[in-house]
This record gives structure tokens, C-alpha cells and sequence, in this order.
């Protein structure tokens, strides 16, 4: 079976889905996995579980084909179980509580970054807006309790009716009203300068200025330019390397001055190789490091830019060093 003959009348699509061919299956859902990655990945702020929650959104849906009986879309089918598979995984760690308010805003430890190349394909279409897969919007998603943080993701991102959403997370509309208000009012405090339609028309290109500043970004580090680095942050700089606790500072000089105290551009941390990618609908310079002893770069830190008026406002940096979740060449 073919994209062109997917089943598109609702009884087909559901003698297809509970039919227990799996390869019939497969077609029928698989279209839907990178949105889905998506969702679980707003759900949780990590790329590696997020792939792990929509492989078990698929392993539920399969066990659970028979339940499925045209009342809602496919699509809506799979999210109400990538939801609450998400719930039951943040409900088993203890690690993954809301961040506490008080906490700075760059301070969750389990973030990590999202891949641009593993976004749908239509942006519009698979409601990814830019806004709310940039880091800081995740982040913030992260201050509300879990079935909060599912209500509001459903509601104002996804834009499900509240009906739909009581139904998905067994709950009644009045709960699921009154859930949305509270994250609202969470959300407002943790973004007060976003506008609050989640779901209108967003920018998703890199603008000329962000894609001048990666490339001056990664040239101040191939030329061990200190003066030069400095000139592209602004003064009120917000910075944090993780997924190290205790990093975060608030101005470029106390930045500026820890990179310098932790040996940056000095011996063993002078031979600096860039390459320009984006990550959560952001500007990032993934960058290598030789240290004396290698004869070759080796992948070092993800820093993924917000830049503001031609300068960098926020610096998200990753510990890239052996991990595989952006697919990047483990050397150059």
C-alpha cells in the first residue's frame, strides 16, 4: 500500500488500523511519528526521551488498535497516547518534578537540544511553530505540573477544543478549564514579552542576523578571539552550560570571565573548529575542539543562540562530548 492508496474514508481507516496487519499498520501511523516526536519532546525537554516515548506511543497504539473506532482521527488517537504515555513517564521520575519558580530560567538540568532535520516536514501543518520549540518556550513549558503542562500543550499549542482535551487526559471540561487558566498565568510569568496565540503564523527561517552572528560566533573560536566574542553579546547576557548545575549567569562579564578562569582560548583550549546548524528553530554553532595530544577535532559543545538586535541575548551551550542525540561527526 502505497501514500496514494492510504485508506481516506473513516471506516476504512479503521478496518486498516484494527485489521492486525502490521505492516498495514506501520504505513497508516508511521506518517505521524515526527510530530509526535515533537509533542512528547514539549512534553519532556529531552530529545532522547521524547524518541523513546513515541516508540512506546506506537508499541500502545498497536496493543490498543482494537479500541480504536473512528470516534476521533487517527491522529488525534496517537496523541492522546503519546500524552499519557509522557504522563506515566513523568509520574515514575522523580528527577523530571516542575522546575521550582525560583530557579533561573535556563536551569533544567535534563534539557537537551531538538534537531531542526527531525522537525515535520510542514511546519504549518503539523502545528510546529517556531516560537514554541525554541528553547525558552520549552523551558518554561517545564514549570507547570504535568497534566498542566499536557493541558496547555493540547489547548493553546495543538488547539484541541476542551472537550477533546477533558477526554484525552479523563478529565471533565470544567477541570481542564480551570488547568489552562492556572498554566496560563505560569506561562505569562515565565514569558511576559511572548505573545500568548501559541498557535498563529510564526517565523521558521533563520533571519540574516542570526545567521551572521553563528558565523562571527564560530569565527571569534577558529581565531581565538576573545575581543571578538565579547563584541557579540550583549551586556545582559543570560548563559548556561548544560547539563552542568550552577552555570548560569546573567551578564556577558561574568560569562565572559568564567570561559576565561576555565582556560577558553588558552592552552589546550585554542585549536577551535565551528560548523553552523540549528537546533529548536534556533541558530547554533556545533563546535570542535584538538586539544595537543589529538591529532584530530573532536566534538566538544552544542551553543545554541538567541540573538537580539544582531547580538546574543541568551547562550544555551550543550556538553556534546559522547553524546549521539544530534547525530553530529564525533570529529573533523
Amino acid at each position: 500500500m502505497t501514500d496514494e492508496s492510504l485508506p481516506s474514508d473513516d471506516a476504512t481507516v479503521v478496518a486498516a488500523v484494527r485489521s492486525g496487519d502490521t505492516a498495514r499498520f506501520a504505513l497508516l501511523t508511521e506518517r505521524y511519528r515526527r510530530e509526535l516526536q515533537v509533542h512528547c519532546y514539549r512534553m519532556l525537554a529531552n530529545y532522547e526521551d521524547a524518541q523513546d516515548l513515541t516508540q512506546e506511543t506506537f508499541l500502545r497504539a498497536w496493543h490498543k488498535r482494537e479500541s480504536f473506532r473512528g470516534h476521533a482521527a487517527l491522529r488525534t488517537w496517537l496523541y492522546r497516547i503519546a500524552t499519557n504515555a509522557c504522563l506515566d513517564f513523568l509520574e515514575k521520575r522523580d528527577d523530571r518534578t516542575p522546575v521550582p519558580s525560583e530557579l533561573p530560567d535556563s536551569e533544567v538540568p535534563h534539557l537537551q537540544p531538538y534537531p531542526d532535520r527531525m522537525l515535520p516536514e510542514d511546519p504549518q501543518e503539523s502545528v510546529v511553530a517556531r516560537e514554541t520549540i525554541e528553547l525558552a518556550f520549552i523551558v518554561a513549558v517545564q514549570h507547570l505540573p504535568p497534566r498542566q503542562r499536557a493541558v496547555f500543550i493540547l489547548r493553546d499549542v495543538l488547539g484541541w477544543p476542551a472537550s477533546n482535551a477533558a477526554d484525552a487526559l479523563e478529565l471533565t471540561v470544567a477541570s481542564v478549564t480551570s488547568a489552562l487558566q492556572r498554566a496560563r498565568v505560569t506561562m505569562r510569568a515565565q514569558l511576559p514579552d511572548r505573545r500568548l496565540d501559541w498557535r498563529g503564523t510564526a517565523t521558521h527561517e533563520l533571519s540574516s542576523d542570526e545567521r551572521d552572528v553563528v558565523r562571527s560566533y564560530i569565527d571569534a573560536h577558529e581565531r581565538n578571539d576573545l575581543d571578538g566574542l565579547m563584541g557579540l553579546l550583549r551586556d545582559d547576557l543570560r548563559f548556561a552550560m548544560l547539563p552542568d548545575p550552577g552555570t548560569v549567569t546573567r551578564t556577558a562579564k561574568d560569562a565572559v570571565d568564567g570561559w576565561v578562569s576555565g582556560g577558553l582560548f588558552g592552552p589546550g583550549h585554542d585549536d577551535w573548529r565551528g560548523v553552523a546548524t540549528a537546533v529548536n528553530r534556533m541558530p547554533a554553532a556545533v563546535l570542535y575542539l584538538r586539544t595537543p595530544d589529538d591529532p584530530r577535532h573532536r566534538l566538544f559543545a552544542v551553543a545554541v543562540l538567541h540573538v537580539v538586535d544582531g547580538k546574543i541575548a541568551r547562550l544555551t551551550g550543550f556538553d556534546a562530548a559522547d553524546k549521539p542525540w544530534l547525530d553530529l561527526p564525533p570529529t573533523l
